[in-house]
């Protein structure tokens, strides 16, 4: 039985969008408490401390999951996926 593709839809901070938006970010870490999957699309909503959501968002496709691997430094409980 194959897995229905979810869509994640995530809030981070300016800085990180920047990175995102312009390619030199590819990767996120996060706490791994949606179940992120191969094939799941993430949309990265922009979201501000003093102001809250500015309207600027992109939607990547997960190619890459990484977990459960303590012993590279990556904490119990997050994961890291890749776009």
């Amino acid at each position: 039985m194959s897995r229905v593709l979810k869509h994640h839809d995530i809030k981070i901070l300016p800085k990180f969008f920047e990175d995102v938006y312009s390619d030199r970010k590819a990767f996120e870490i996060r706490k791994d408490d949606r179940d992120y999957q191969i094939g799941d699309s993430v949309t990265f909503r922009e979201w501000d401390l003093e102001h809250g959501y500015t309207g600027s968002e992109i939607t990547v496709g997960i190619i890459y999951v990484l977990r459960n691997c303590p012993e590279y430094g990556l904490m119990d409980g997050y994961c890291i996926f890749g776009w």
